[in-house]
């Protein structure tokens, strides 16, 4: 073979191995495209299974802070008798016992959002045990003093609520 059969060779091989690398180029942008169209509908598809559940989750959490809130809770559970230690004992226990009822809605939410929610829990229960160490004596005082504690700043539910409310709004 001579240089000029080599080069020749070239020539015509040359647009053959270009429109290849084209063609290859083109292919698999395409196949990535279709992929990521597939992926696209299959997550559609699964958020409009998942979305209403979802919502029901974090319905069912701002019902739970709403019924924890310090003010909710202590008008809807009275005192059931004389000791305030027992009124005190009583609200942490309704508190946990809501909590326990819900515990479930955490798959459907952010460990953020669910680390918020535990946090206005367990800032409510201190809310009520640093109440209970006064000096009163009656569990119609001690339903003041929470109140009156809470009078002064934001409720951890309030602000537990709100969390919720932005990361709801981030799901449309």
């Amino acid at each position: 073979m001579s240089g000029d059969d080599i080069f020749q060779l070239f020539a015509y091989l040359l647009p053959a191995v270009v429109t290849g690398a084209v063609a290859f180029y083109f292919f698999r942008l395409h196949t990535r495209n279709e992929d990521g169209r597939r992926r696209f509908l299959l997550h559609k598809d699964s958020q409009k299974d998942t979305l209403p559940i979802r919502l029901q989750a974090y319905e069912r959490m701002v019902l739970f802070l709403e019924r924890i809130s310090i003010n909710s809770l202590v008008v809807r559970v009275a005192p059931k008798g004389k000791n305030k230690n027992d009124y005190e004992n009583l609200l942490i226990k309704q508190i946990e016992t809501e909590f326990e009822h819900n515990l479930s809605q955490q798959i459907y939410m952010s460990d953020e959002c669910w680390n918020i929610i535990k946090a206005a829990k367990n800032a409510t229960i201190q809310i009520i045990r640093s109440a209970g160490m006064s000096e009163t004596d009656s569990p119609d005082k001690l339903r003041e003093d929470i109140l009156n504690k809470t009078m002064e700043k934001q409720s951890p539910s309030a602000t537990a609520l709100s969390f919720i409310k932005k990361e709801v709004g981030e799901l449309w």
